[in-house]
């Protein structure tokens, strides 16, 4: 299907800041399962690319002299296509470097106890059963709910509350499958809402697994299923620290304020 796209970050100073420097993960990937057909990006800085070392796309805006404000605009066309949540292991990352420790998916004695039991499942049925099996099981500790998690909590923090949002979910997802000796990744994207899924907001982030013989997984526990042509990848990374849609630095301003609209559509025939 072709997906619409509109995201607007809006940044508010209470001061005036002298120089910001904005890091955006915000361009679709070119994967099997999607196609960037038209995207813009808009910041009112000067605005570099690179390819970041998971091969994302990402560029940086650089805003200097006086400013109260800062808004990036994103938006664009792509298109999906279904492949039962399959990409393959081709993209030059060695499957391996995704069971390394990250700071927000670090492996704690709950963290073990929880994972422990989806064992069982792996060895029975095989790493794709046991990942589904996984899945389900962090649905049902881990209650979809804002307000309780923010984007510096981690895994042991989201088992601990029994309530988090998709970030949450990905990350414990990551930390469990490093328990059970396979690697996993986090991905940062888009959602169509409501088409076969209840997310709540466009703005959405899930896991992978990589299944030997199979490639790269997806696994959404928040919805309780793999990525389906509703999704749309940006960015992927040990966790959100390296797939973050939006990170920054500035020198004043004093507090700020934040606001995020996220649109997404399916284009009409």
């Amino acid at each position: 299907m072709r997906l619409t796209i509109q995201h607007e970050t809006h940044y508010q100073f209470d001061d005036r800041a002298n120089h910001s420097v904005q890091y955006l993960r915000l361009t679709p990937r070119h994967d099997p399962c999607q196609r960037v057909v038209e995207w813009n990006i808009g910041t009112p800085g000067r605005l570099g690319t690179w390819t970041d070392g998971f091969e994302n796309q990402a560029h940086i805006s650089v805003q200097d002299g006086p400013h109260e404000e800062i808004a990036v605009v994103v938006n664009g066309i792509v298109e999906t296509w279904d492949t039962n949540g399959v990409v393959p292991d081709d993209d030059g990352l060695p499957p391996r470097i995704f069971l390394r420790e990250t700071p927000f998916t670090i492996v704690t004695p709950k963290i073990e106890k929880f994972a422990g039991p989806f064992r069982e499942a792996l060895e029975t049925d095989g790493t794709l059963a046991g990942m589904h099996a996984l899945m389900a099981g962090i649905a049902d500790e881990v209650a979809y709910e804002e307000g309780f998690t923010s984007v510096e909590t981690d895994a042991d923090h989201a088992l601990k509350e029994g309530r988090g949002v998709c970030q949450d979910h990905a990350h414990l997802f990551i930390a469990c499958a490093r328990v059970l000796g396979v690697p996993a990744r986090y991905v940062s994207g888009y959602l169509l809402a409501g088409r076969d899924n209840d997310s709540h907001l466009a703005s959405h982030a899930w896991a992978e697994a990589h299944v030997d013989g199979l490639g790269w997984v997806s696994f959404d526990p928040t919805n309780r299923q793999s990525a389906t042509d509703s999704y749309v990848r940006l960015a992927i990374a040990g966790d959100y620290l390296g797939a973050s849609p939006v990170r920054g630095v500035r020198e004043g301003g004093g507090s700020e304020s934040l606001q995020v609209r996220v649109q997404v559509a399916q284009q009409q025939n």
